[in-house]
């Protein structure tokens, strides 16, 4: 079996109204009809740009479900992570997540640059920027070993905010 990508994920959210327009409203994702006829409480999402039929499933479990406790209390899953363009998006990303409330941390990683946020009902996510392979160096891979924080502007200055990232990892060349 060759895995090669995440083709969609599918969350448990205590309100599908409020995780829809989240989801919508800060991460610019788009409603995909594609629930089951008769089917309530469902709402299939793709991102911006996905060529996936859709990206993100959530499922409504009702208010009276309390918020995850996966790694403090519980195993389960840490956080999803999707992958922007460019640190111009990257950036726009982490003005939104502020925005909204939703922007818990943010990191420099050497070959990645993050920011990870929460939805509403505290389910984490990162947003990442990969260094393109022809722009990776000692440094930067030397990096990947430790978490260090991220200076957003200081890395547009050095790769440049229209920089494709991802060249040669996660995109073809």
């Amino acid at each position: 079996m060759g895995i090669h990508r995440l083709n969609h994920a599918v969350l448990y959210v205590s309100d599908l109204d409020r995780s829809v327009a989240f989801y919508r409203d800060v991460l610019g994702f788009r409603r995909v009809p594609m629930t089951p006829e008769g089917f309530r409480g469902a709402a299939f999402l793709q991102a911006p740009g996905s060529t996936n039929d859709h990206d993100l499933g959530l499922f409504e479990v009702g208010a009276g479900a309390g918020r995850s406790t996966a790694g403090r209390a519980t195993v389960g899953l840490y956080h999803l992570a999707w992958e922007v363009d460019t640190l111009d998006e990257l950036a726009t990303t982490a003005r939104r997540l502020t925005e909204a409330g939703a922007l818990v941390g943010t990191s420099d990683h050497g070959t990645t640059k993050s920011l990870y946020g929460q939805d509403p009902d505290g389910l984490e996510f990162e947003v990442v920027w990969l260094v393109p392979a022809d722009r990776l160096d000692d440094a930067a891979l030397a990096a990947r070993t430790r978490i260090g924080r991220l200076n957003l502007p200081a890395e547009i200055q050095r790769y440049g905010g229209d920089t494709r990232g991802g060249v040669g990892i996660s995109v073809p060349v």
